[in-house]
């Protein structure tokens, strides 16, 4: 399993996440670097992790402003690939997002999160921009329910789900919200899929999206299965492999010390 650090970005800096409420966000203080910059931080992460790949929260690209073309810059610049979350919510930044990805190498996928997409009549539509571009859908949640106000998201998450209705059967028991908006995405074309669980960053709880990506992987075996919030150690990320993601975000545990290269190579993840 791979282990991707992670680089929330607010105001040109790296912030330490807080359970998702922006509001608290500060600049990230850290055990492997003396400041917040990007620059730093991503320098940080190739040097004392040997990371090849990041992935970046653009949190005033994803709240509407401009994305933070010249941070993605200086962490490419480090030797790192993006996996970058920037907002894409319609057609028009999904484009954007697009050239930007095209007109450089570094780029490990485009993020399209649930957040963001204010409407499921959209994702078909952004998904054929974005789909060359290794794109991720991020099923963003928050203590397990979707983060999203949309009544039309709403109403696909209650849905039927036909095209999985044997399987769904099968597991006796009924899919959730979070799961239906799963199948949804799935059903559309993603085949990179995020389970994200915001309210469980940085705040030491351990990962709470086990049982939902079990379900997941179970049912998809053909896809790849990320998964990220509250990994505080080496035990949570074998609970993680255990259940089949490919790959975990984590944060506050590097920054903190709690999480070192050495105790991952030793756990062969």
């Amino acid at each position: 399993m791979r282990i991707i650090p992670v680089m929330d970005l607010m105001n040109g800096q790296v912030v330490r996440g807080v359970a998702g409420d922006r509001s608290r966000y500060r600049p990230v203080v850290s055990t492997l670097a003396s400041d917040a910059a990007p620059r730093s931080m991503a320098q940080a992460f190739v040097e004392r992790w040997g990371a090849r790949e990041v992935y970046v929260a653009d949190l005033d690209a994803i709240a509407g402003r401009e994305p933070d073309w010249e941070a993605y810059r200086q962490i490419a610049a480090a030797g790192l690939r993006l996996l970058v979350d920037a907002g894409i919510g319609d057609v028009q930044r999904a484009q954007r997002m697009a050239d930007g990805a095209a007109a450089a190498s570094c780029w490990a996928g485009l993020v399209v999160g649930l957040e963001s997409v204010r409407d499921p009549g959209l994702l078909s539509a952004i998904h054929s921009v974005v789909a060359p571009y290794q794109c991720v859908f991020s099923l963003d949640l928050r203590d397990g329910k979707p983060m999203t106000v949309s009544a039309a998201w709403q109403s696909a998450a209650s849905g039927p789900v036909s095209r999985f209705a044997d399987k769904l059967s099968a597991e006796n028991q009924p899919p959730s919200a979070a799961r239906r908006i799963a199948e949804l995405a799935l059903g559309i074309g993603f085949r990179r899929l995020l389970v994200l669980d915001v309210a469980a960053v940085g705040v030491n709880l351990g990962p709470t999206t086990v049982p939902l990506c079990r379900q997941l992987r179970d049912a998809h075996p053909e896809i790849e299965l990320i998964t990220g919030g509250g990994v505080r150690g080496v035990e949570d990320l074998q609970r993680l492999a255990a259940c089949g993601c490919d790959a975990a975000l984590v944060a506050a545990a590097l920054h903190d010390g709690r999480l070192t290269a050495a105790q991952i190579q030793a756990a062969r993840l």
